[in-house]
């Protein structure tokens, strides 16, 4: 994992975008105290580099009628991972899948408008071993910007 050096204008550009992704050139560049131009430069170069990954909407997931957020621990062999992670990638209610540390391998975030969709999902990656679910009854602290300090 490469890191990249910032300085303090563009960890101001990534706080400004983080907040507001449709922020316009000239707003930013009008916070800053620059010119258009020079913002739209770092911005490229933010995402060529890797930095800026993308701009994205945040929808809150109840409206859409999905009102189960569940927390899925699975321990998968070594030798189906890249079948999982194939399988994983295909299931739209899978909003995110970390191979993680401990006694499971894989945490997965997914949404279903129901605890039938839910059983239904749960029980097809019983296909690649031993599962442990969890419901959010609420999120206290929704998911919020990366952390970018000014120094």
């Amino acid at each position: 994992m490469k890191t990249i050096t910032l300085d303090k204008t563009d960890r101001k550009i990534l706080r400004i975008l983080q907040k507001n992704a449709r922020a316009s050139i000239k707003e930013i560049a009008s916070q800053l105290y620059m010119s258009s131009p020079a913002i739209s430069a770092r911005i490229a170069k933010l995402e060529e580099s890797g930095v800026i990954t993308g701009y994205h909407a945040q929808i809150d997931p109840a409206v859409l009628g999905y009102s189960i957020k569940a927390f899925i621990n699975l321990e998968v062999d070594p030798k189906q991972k890249s079948e999982f992670y194939s399988f994983a990638e295909g299931v739209e209610n899978v909003v995110e899948c970390s191979y993680v540390t401990g006694e499971y391998s894989m945490l997965i975030e997914a949404l279903f408008e129901g605890t039938e969709q839910l059983d239904h999902f749960v029980n097809r990656l019983q296909a690649f071993g031993h599962t442990k679910t969890l419901i959010a009854f609420s999120t206290a602290i929704p998911q919020r910007p990366v952390p970018v300090p000014l120094t």
